[in-house]
Order: C-alpha cells, then sequence, then structure tokens
C-alpha cells in the first residue's frame, strides 16, 4: 500500500510543461506554472484551460437508479430531461452537507439514458461508501467509479464556447447553462456541458483517459490565437472566491446545512423525498444559524481560512476562505457570521495575524460577468 498521491492523466504533461505540482485531496495536481494572478487574468480575459480529473465522476446504471438519486439528493431529479444536469447537495440524516454535486441526464448514442455524478475529489471515497450504506443491495441500481478511467478539462472565459464549440463539432452557444451532450471527438465519446467554476462562460469536458493529452494539446493549439493558457488550482481558487462558489472544506461540511451556507436554491421540500429532509424542514424555520456572507477587507492584507471576525472587540465568526481579488484589486473573503450581523453594510473587523482590519459586509457574489 502506498501513500502516493494519484496522478491525473495530464500528470505528465503539466511536469513536463513547469506545473508545480502540489498534494490536493489525494491526487497530485498543478498549483501554478507562471503565475496565478496571470492565470486568473487570462481566465476573465480569454480562456483558461483546467485540469479537474481529481473530481469524482460516477455512473448509475437501472431502471431504478433516477428513483435513487431522486432519494439521495436535495433536489428533485426523477424528472430531469434528457440533457439536463443539476446541482444539488448530499445530505446526511441531521441536514449536514456531504457534499455538493452535479448530477448529469444525458442521453446515449442510442437514445438511451445516461445518469452520472460529479462529487467533489476530497469526498469521492466518503460518497461512494455513503452510496454502499443507503443503497439496498436489491434495488437495481449499479453504482460504477469512472473516475481512473477518465480525465476532466475545464475550457473557462469569455472566448471559451469560440474555442470549444467548433473542436467539438457542436454549437454550444445554444446550449443552455446546466445542460450537456454525448458528442464524438476522433472516435471517442466525449461528454461535454456548459457547467464550470469560475464565473465565467465556459464548458466541462468528460473523455476517455487515453485522449486526455491529445485533446487537451489541441485546445492550448486551437486556443494559441486567443491568448489560452493552462490554469492551476491557485487561480482555479481565486476564480471561485470572486464568484462566491463555495468550497468542501470551507464553505461547506457535515455540520453545516445548506440554508446556512445560501443554498436554499439547491433544496427542494415540496413532493420530494430525500435524505436529511425532515431535518432540513426544521433548519428552514430556524433563523439562528450563522449565515455564510461576503466581506471587503480594507488593505491588502488576506483574511485566511479561520481569521477571527468581530464586532465590538467580541468574535463573531470567522473567515472559511480569503484572497486578494486580482479582478476587483480588493481584499475579499467569505465567512459565516451570525444572522443578525449578515446584512450588507455591516461593519465588522477582522483580525489577520494579530492586528484588527476593518471589513464590511456585503452582497454575493464579489464578481459576475453581467456586472
Amino acid at each position: 500500500m502506498t501513500n502516493e498521491p494519484l496522478q491525473t492523466p495530464l500528470f505528465e504533461w503539466h511536469a513536463a510543461h513547469d506545473g508545480r505540482m502540489v498534494d490536493f485531496a489525494g491526487w497530485s495536481m498543478p498549483v501554478q506554472y507562471r503565475s496565478i494572478v496571470a492565470e486568473h487574468q487570462a481566465t476573465r480575459t480569454a480562456v483558461g484551460l483546467f485540469d479537474i480529473s481529481h473530481m469524482g465522476r460516477l455512473r448509475f446504471d437501472g431502471t431504478k437508479a433516477p428513483d435513487f438519486l431522486n432519494w439521495l439528493v436535495t433536489r428533485r431529479v426523477i424528472k430531469l430531461r434528457q440533457g439536463l444536469i443539476r446541482y444539488a447537495l448530499v445530505t446526511n440524516p441531521q441536514g449536514g452537507i456531504l457534499d455538493d454535486v452535479l448530477v448529469y441526464h444525458l442521453a446515449g448514442v442510442d437514445g438511451a439514458s445516461r445518469w452520472m455524478m460529479v462529487v467533489n475529489a476530497g469526498n469521492r471515497a466518503k460518497i461512494l461508501t455513503w452510496i454502499g450504506k443507503v443503497l439496498d443491495a436489491d434495488a437495481g441500481v449499479q453504482c460504477t467509479d469512472l473516475t481512473l478511467a477518465t480525465a476532466m478539462i475545464a475550457v473557462q472565459g469569455p472566448a471559451a464556447i469560440g474555442l470549444a464549440s467548433p473542436l467539438l463539432g457542436v454549437d454550444l452557444s445554444a446550449f443552455r447553462y446546466y445542460s450537456g451532450q454525448i458528442v464524438q471527438w476522433n472516435g471517442h465519446a466525449v461528454i461535454v456541458s456548459r457547467t464550470g467554476y469560475t464565473g465565467e462562460e465556459g464548458c466541462e469536458l468528460i473523455v476517455p483517459a487515453e485522449i486526455a493529452a491529445e485533446l487537451w494539446e489541441r485546445i492550448l493549439a486551437d486556443g494559441r490565437s486567443v491568448g489560452a493558457v493552462p490554469v492551476g488550482l491557485g487561480a482555479r481558487d481565486t476564480l471561485r472566491l470572486e464568484a462566491a462558489m463555495p468550497l468542501y472544506g470551507h464553505e461547506l461540511n457535515e455540520s453545516m446545512h445548506p440554508y446556512q451556507a445560501g443554498l436554499d436554491f439547491a433544496v427542494q421540500l415540496k413532493n420530494h423525498e430525500f435524505i436529511g429532509r425532515d431535518a432540513l424542514v426544521m433548519a428552514k424555520a430556524d433563523p439562528s444559524w450563522p449565515r455564510r456572507v461576503g466581506l471587503r477587507v480594507d488593505g491588502r492584507r488576506v483574511a485566511r481560512a479561520h481569521a477571527p471576525v468581530l464586532a465590538d472587540d467580541q468574535v463573531i465568526g470567522e473567515v472559511t476562505s480569503g484572497t486578494f481579488s486580482p479582478t476587483l484589486q480588493q481584499s475579499i473573503a467569505m465567512a459565516y457570521v451570525p444572522f443578525e450581523f449578515s446584512t450588507a453594510g455591516t461593519p465588522v473587523r477582522v483580525d489577520i495575524r494579530g492586528r484588527q482590519y476593518a471589513a464590511r459586509v456585503v452582497e454575493l457574489p464579489f464578481y459576475s460577468r453581467l456586472s
């Protein structure tokens, strides 16, 4: 048995192109190539190419697969039309968040339904164990882990759709957000979806592991004229933080429920039975829980995770993620604070390594492509 991190199908490419590799959620991943800021700005202005093969990819087969997924997650997927993807949560009986996931309902080449779920890298083993625990052996549903047999690539930025569409032979501008399709590329089935984790236009591709490097290099070659660059985990984090997208282990964990995280839209209580529903009915009616908020912090110092948030010299909460925003040129953070301090405009202070900095609560997201 080895404790060595797993390698994605693009590991050798990253190593050969000056990717600075780090162990992330049990995978050897590039944190950056040039600089985090340069890669961030390239994604906001042109195209960033991300290896996200560390994300877990699970396939569900059997006639009862949609019924099981509908019971497993917090949003109704039982009647999800083919070609659509739904963001949802997996919760425990207490309503705590086990993971935030994407549920795919696609049409195979034969027109038959294909059900998949993408889970966070660090939660793949936990979710597989959870599925094994709650899935009745006689339910007629099979869950297959496709993670090691496939790769996942994100193409993100204002020029991403124009770059990926001719390459994949499909007009992605006609796709609605959170939709997908199985297409053919060089004789291989590729799942393409209008999804992403950057707050930008773009798509994500799930491909057989054996063609990942070829497709990756082709995207970069075709995208050279529009400024496409490979991007590591460092810029992926600053991009998602500007877009106020929660990160499991920071804004989400098993002790938090969806309503305090601001994920009300991802829970459907009406006419929907799922694991944790009863607890979430009670949680929704209770305003006393701390809430996720955005903070703009004075100065350029970064408020890292666990930095205390104060009001009237009393600690009222803590930062979950923080960065200096390359887009806004402002120190920003997300934090959990009591409900009475969660209104936009509320002044607070953040303790950064023993020194307090003025901050104020702001509406999320910090950045939107429409703003």
